[in-house]
């Protein structure tokens, strides 16, 4: 953590290494501002943050962050909208869901940008046409993948609810358990249980990124009335979010470690996971949600759910960048 000192602007770092134990947790009970961070189950996705937690960037900045990891993808959302939660790496769709019900929550930086999905089926299933009358399975009805998964149905001449069942079972570890069960026969597979599933013979039905190269999946949220109350908190956050973006582009090696040792796959799939993510630019370099992205997002969704008053909306109506601007200027 960063202490400033009054008068200068000198921070001081203090760790345990030059700290004794029972006072560090005394300074960070007193100093450090706590901070509850959800984000969705033990996926890739959430690399940035648990690098800004492993490397001590969040302390770096006075930060005691506590991420809580929740499966159903809608427990993410309910809990940033009641004030369980301060900040969430939650799916983006749900940030439109809530202005659309009038509510206050907004988009202040960027996660998944870029679709690092594959469709994955069950072995049986070669094509698409084998698909007909048999069930798919998505992150939650309402948001998520299911918006993604009902437009490539449809490309493919196949429309819910005729030509297929949809069943919400969560993110993709859950998929793809109930893919192995055969309790489901397709679903979207992130990076890298993808390549897990096509290493024990399942089939990738189409590479979803090919067809929409700009898809803005999941970002980082907020309340904005508790980020306007809290703004150098925010900033600060911010700060330790645009680093951790850095660091996952500059190391391979350190990425590897922190992603087994967070989600537990082998190092082989978390190096092909950072390989992929990197070459293809699923997080974003510069830490930010990317208007283009979400623009696709309201009208694949609008057209899909039938929402015309979504379908005029703009991508910039949901997004603040001010915290992470200000944030990039300070560092």
């Amino acid at each position: 953590m960063r202490l400033k000192c009054k008068g200068n602007d000198h921070r001081i770092k203090l760790t345990s290494s030059n700290v004794p134990v029972q006072l560090m947790t005394y300074i960070k009970g007193i100093f450090m501002k706590k901070i509850m961070l959800g984000a969705i189950s033990r996926n890739y996705f959430n690399l940035p943050i648990w690098i800004a937690a492993h490397q001590g960037m969040f302390e770096q900045e006075g930060l005691d962050v506590t991420i809580d990891l929740h499966e159903p993808i809608d427990e993410v959302w309910r809990r940033l909208q009641d004030g369980r939660l301060d900040i969430a790496l939650g799916v983006t769709e749900h940030i439109i869901l809530d202005s659309e019900g009038g509510g206050t929550l907004e988009i202040i930086g960027g996660n998944i940008n870029r679709l690092p999905f594959s469709f994955i089926s069950g072995k049986d299933v070669k094509t698409f046409e084998d698909l007909r009358g048999r069930t798919v399975g998505v992150s939650s009805i309402e948001a998520g993948s299911s918006s993604l998964v009902m437009k490539i149905m449809s490309a493919q001449g196949l429309h819910y609810p005729q030509d297929y069942k949809i069943v919400a079972c969560g993110p993709i570890l859950a998929r793809w358990e109930m893919l192995q069960a055969g309790k489901i026969d397709a679903g979207l597979q992130g990076a890298p249980l993808n390549y897990i599933a096509l290493d024990r013979g399942y089939n990738s039905l189409c590479e979803p990124r090919e067809s929409f190269p700009w898809f803005q999946f999941t970002s980082l949220n907020v309340d904005g009335r508790w980020a306007r109350a809290n703004h150098a908190t925010v900033v600060a956050f911010m700060r330790a979010f645009i680093r951790a973006h850095d660091w996952f582009y500059a190391n391979k090696a350190g990425c590897q470690k922190i992603a087994v040792a967070e989600t537990g796959i082998t190092p082989e799939y978390a190096d092909r996971a950072w390989e992929e993510y990197t070459q293809a630019e699923i997080f974003p370099r510069n830490a930010q949600a990317n208007p283009a992205s979400i623009q696709s997002l309201i009208e694949i969704s609008a057209l899909l759910r039938n929402v015309p008053k979504r379908a005029g909306t703009q991508a910039h109506s949901y997004i603040n960048e001010a915290y992470l601007n200000e944030a990039r200027q300070s560092l």
